[in-house]
């Protein structure tokens, strides 16, 4: 067998050109497989992490019929016992409550049906974190122009500022990647803009009497920091919920949905606000695992009382996003699929290209006394050794990209920026980390060489020595 391999790898650099044209086939299959792959499956990470782990949470504890009929008459007590089983629940990484439910809000101008989320702020941080995405910067066309007139910056700049006028900033980070502002402009940029456009918004305290409002929100409202909104409802049982509210800060929420409705208070003051009494309309679970996600989901509805409380993951109550998901990873793996298609035609046409180039070889080879069962296996192992190594270096050439797209996503801006923010995502495009779809393609292509093998072995089979040595 060490004489059949040792032959198989002479033959195939016998003739160079034809091997390296073999193996860049392969090779490039496999290079560009896995960095679609790996676009795709980073880019549903990322939207699952904001629109779920940094809302909603992979799993919520509601009573059993919230929801079907999510009233605020199916709210439910809020004890410790309950948290502290859940707590114990291995891969539970946080546990929030919330309460939620729809009121009017108006500024006496302007009214709007709103989101109240009532939340612990404190709590709050370690799954949506509201606090850092408190606005501190605002664009309106004043501010602009006060900026574009204090300072001479390149005409890309000023288009970008221009673009971008009345959008909020959290972070002057997010300023720059809007701006396309390399290390120089931002010592240059960043002092004028938080001279001018820096925006005096607060989180809450866990005692506040006031509330945060959504970006979008506020301009519709036309209510600023500092302003008071007017809520108006039902709270529990039918009672009448009403309340003026201080307004302390102003958040930027990527979801444009949200962020034309949502109105966060502390829980407590929601209690007091919708006459809860303790009450709470959800536990909201993030996971440390979300693989385990099912598993963790099982666990829990062993562990609390499964007649009073239901455990819901995000694919059951965040339906559209898990059909969005679905339906874009197919197209993916269609696509995928037309590009190994077109690379396993190559991939027999390169054999069938080596079987007529050597059909005078071969029929000696059979003529002087091999088997043509042993011949068949040296082809075998010929086309295996260039899967393999178009197949290896195709996976090796792809780890760095995958490193660095993965800790450095790809930041777009303009708009391809904008198209992804009214879907209510980040326009970043991060690379998933390595994980089975990294190996799978590998293994695809090594199917793909060995269905290939069949053509040499049906033409070594069907072979009359005669013919082959006149060839």
């Amino acid at each position: 067998m060490k004489r059949t391999i040792i032959m198989a790898w002479r033959n195939i650099w016998r003739n160079k050109r034809r091997t390296l044209i073999t193996i860049a086939s392969i090779f490039f299959a496999v290079f560009f497989a896995v960095i679609m792959r790996s676009f795709q499956l980073g880019t549903y990470d990322h939207m699952i992490h904001q629109a779920i782990e940094s809302f909603t949470g992979y799993i919520q504890i509601q009573n059993k019929d919230f929801f079907d009929d999510p009233s605020l008459d199916n709210a439910f007590q809020y004890e410790n016992n309950l948290v502290t089983t859940v707590n114990k629940v291995e891969n539970i990484k946080v546990a929030v409550p919330r309460v939620e439910s729809f009121a009017l809000a108006s500024t006496g101008t302007q009214s709007k049906g709103v989101l109240v989320t009532g939340i612990d702020p404190v709590k709050e941080k370690a799954l949506s974190d509201p606090e850092s995405r408190v606005v501190k910067y605002r664009f309106t066309p004043e501010i602009v122009e006060k900026i574009l007139n204090e300072l001479n910056i390149p005409d890309k700049q000023r288009e970008l500022f221009k673009s971008n006028e009345n959008k909020s900033y959290s972070t002057l980070s997010r300023i720059s990647l809007d701006l396309a502002l390399n290390e120089k402009l931002e010592k240059i940029l960043f002092p004028i803009i938080q001279k001018y456009a820096a925006f005096n918004g607060e989180y809450l305290k866990t005692d506040d009497s006031g509330v945060l409002i959504s970006d979008r929100l506020s301009k519709y409202l036309k209510a600023n920091v500092g302003d008071t909104i007017i809520l108006m409802g039902a709270g529990f049982h039918g009672t009448t919920a009403a309340n003026i509210f201080p307004v302390r800060g102003i958040v930027k929420i990527p979801s444009p949905d949200l962020d034309n409705k949502l109105v966060y208070m502390t829980l407590e003051k929601s209690q007091e606000f919708f006459n809860l009494e303790n009450r709470i309309t959800s536990l909201n679970i993030n996971l440390d695992d979300p693989d385990d996600m099912l598993e963790t989901q099982d666990y829990l509805k062993n562990a609390i009382n499964s007649d009073q409380f239901a455990v819901k993951n995000w694919e059951e109550f965040n339906p559209t996003l898990k059909q969005q998901i679905e339906g874009d990873s197919v197209g993916g793996v269609i696509f995928i699929g037309i590009l190994y298609f077109i690379v396993l035609f190559g991939i027999i046409g390169t054999v069938l290209m080596m079987i007529a180039e050597r059909k005078r070889e071969l029929g000696v080879m059979v003529a002087i006394g091999m088997s043509k069962i042993k011949l068949s296996i040296v082809l075998i192992i010929e086309m295996l050794f260039l899967g393999f190594i178009g197949m290896i270096t195709g996976l090796l050439a792809s780890v760095p990209l995958v490193i660095v797209g993965n800790r450095n996503p790809i930041k777009m801006t303009g708009e391809m920026a904008k198209m992804y923010e009214d879907m209510g995502f980040d326009p970043v495009m991060p690379l998933a980390w390595f994980d089975q779809y990294f190996i799978w393609q590998g293994v695809i292509i090594m199917i793909m060489v060995l269905i290939a093998c069949y053509l040499p072995l049906r033409r070594v089979r069907r072979m009359k020595v005669i013919t082959a040595l006149r060839a």
